[in-house]
């Protein structure tokens, strides 16, 4: 039930997961091109692009489906 002129929280909830998926994607591929000095647990498993990826596909869900003028 949405009013003429108002915008879903899930909106905002939806970019800021697309924001945070950008920010934790682009940390992830840093570290993959220059890894660490220090010895780093399952650094094989490169958890930072994975999760990257999931909140940026999360966020581009609710982005498109929750975006201002969609009826």
């Amino acid at each position: 039930m949405h009013r003429k002129g108002m915008v879903s929280i899930w909106f905002f909830i939806g970019a800021l997961l697309l924001l945070y998926g950008i920010l934790i994607t682009g940390a992830g591929l840093y570290e993959l091109s220059n890894p660490p000095a220090h010895p780093v647990i399952h650094a094989e498993l490169h958890a930072g692009i994975w999760w990257g990826a999931v909140l940026l596909v999360l966020g581009i869900f609710y982005s498109v489906k929750f975006r201002p003028g969609r009826s």
